[in-house]
C-alpha cells in the first residue's frame, strides 16, 4: 500500500526551521518570489500602486497586499499584470505555483487529484464538504479554526476553497457523489443565516445531472463507515484513489486492500441513506424550520 502523509501544522522537530513559514502560508516562498518580481517589473514601468492597480482594475491596497505576498492574486490578475507590465512570461511563470499555495502542504496532492478526477464520492462527517460549501460557510470554518488564523491566512483559505468550485464548470463533467451526515446539516456554523444559504446552495447544487447529495439520518440503527470522513477519487488513467483526512493529518492510499475496504464502507453508506430524492425532501424540511 502506498500512503503519502502530510502534515498542516510544522511543529519543532518536523524538518521546518525555526521562522521558516510552510509554503502556501501568508509570506512564504513562491508569494514572496512573486511580490517582488511584481515590484521590481511595477517600479521599471514608472507606475505607483494606485496607477498600476488602475490599468489592471484593482486597488492600491490589493496591488500591495500581491507585493508583500500577504495575498494569491487570481489567475486573471497573473495574465493581465504580464500584459500591462511587459513581463515577457516572467509573472505567467509563477502561475501554476501560485495556484497550488492557495492550498495548505498536505492538501496539494488532493487538490491536484480532485481537479482531474472523472468522479468523486465524498463522506461528509464534521462540515459541508469543501465542494458544496458557499463563502459564508467557508468564512466560518476558518474563522473557527484553533489557533486562531490571521486575516490573510483565512482570506488565502478561502480563495483556494472557492476554486476547487471549478470542478462544476469541467467539461465533460465529472460524477459527484456525498452522502452528508445529518447533524452537519443541523450544526449552525457562522450563524442561522449562513446555514439558511448554504442549505440552499445544497440544493442547488444536488440539481445538477451529475451529482447526488444524500443524507445519512442520525436516527438510522445501522452504519457502515463510523471510522471519520474520507473521499474516493477516480482518475482518467482508471485509477481509484482512497483520501481521508483528520486534524490536519492526511493520507492519500492507492493500495488495493484499504482501497477496497473504504469503497466497501461509501457503498454500504449509499445504501443506508436517504435516498437522493429523499435527502432534498429532508433539506427543504430543514429550510422551512430556520
Amino acid at each position: 500500500m502506498t500512503v503519502v502523509r502530510g502534515d498542516a501544522d510544522a511543529e519543532p522537530g518536523s524538518g521546518m526551521e525555526s521562522g521558516e513559514r510552510p509554503e502556501g502560508e501568508p509570506g512564504s516562498g513562491v508569494m514572496m518570489a512573486f511580490g517582488r518580481q511584481l515590484k521590481l517589473l511595477r517600479l521599471r514601468a514608472g507606475l505607483d500602486r494606485a496607477e498600476f492597480g488602475k490599468l489592471v482594475g484593482y486597488a492600491a491596497p490589493s496591488i500591495a497586499s500581491f507585493e508583500q505576498g500577504r495575498r494569491i492574486p487570481q489567475p486573471a490578475f497573473i495574465d493581465k499584470a504580464d500584459a500591462v507590465l511587459d513581463a515577457g512570461g516572467l509573472l505567467l511563470a509563477l502561475k501554476e505555483e501560485l495556484a497550488r499555495a492557495q492550498y495548505p502542504p498536505f492538501f496539494r496532492d488532493m487538490a491536484r487529484l480532485e481537479a482531474k478526477a472523472v468522479a468523486l464520492s465524498v463522506y461528509g462527517v464534521y462540515a459541508i464538504p469543501g465542494l458544496l460549501q458557499t463563502a459564508e460557510y467557508a468564512r466560518a470554518v476558518f474563522q473557527m479554526r484553533r489557533p486562531l488564523l490571521d486575516d490573510d491566512a483565512i482570506e488565502l483559505g478561502l480563495s483556494g476553497r472557492l476554486a476547487r468550485q471549478e470542478i462544476y464548470d469541467r467539461r465533460p463533467a465529472p460524477l459527484l457523489s456525498f452522502v452528508i451526515e445529518e447533524e452537519v446539516l443541523r450544526r449552525p456554523i457562522g450563524g442561522r443565516a449562513v446555514l439558511f444559504g448554504q442549505l440552499e446552495q445544497l440544493l442547488m447544487i444536488g440539481q445538477k445531472r451529475n451529482v447526488e447529495v444524500q443524507v445519512m439520518p442520525t436516527d438510522r440503527e445501522d452504519h457502515g463507515a463510523l471510522g471519520g470522513p474520507f473521499t474516493l477519487i477516480d482518475t482518467a488513467e482508471g485509477q481509484r484513489i482512497a483520501y481521508a483526512e483528520a486534524q490536519g493529518d492526511s493520507r492519500l492510499y492507492t493500495g488495493h486492500a484499504k482501497v477496497r475496504q473504504l469503497e466497501a464502507r461509501y457503498g454500504i453508506i449509499r445504501s443506508q441513506a436517504l435516498t437522493p430524492r429523499e435527502s432534498s425532501d429532508f433539506v427543504q424540511k430543514l429550510l422551512g424550520e430556520k
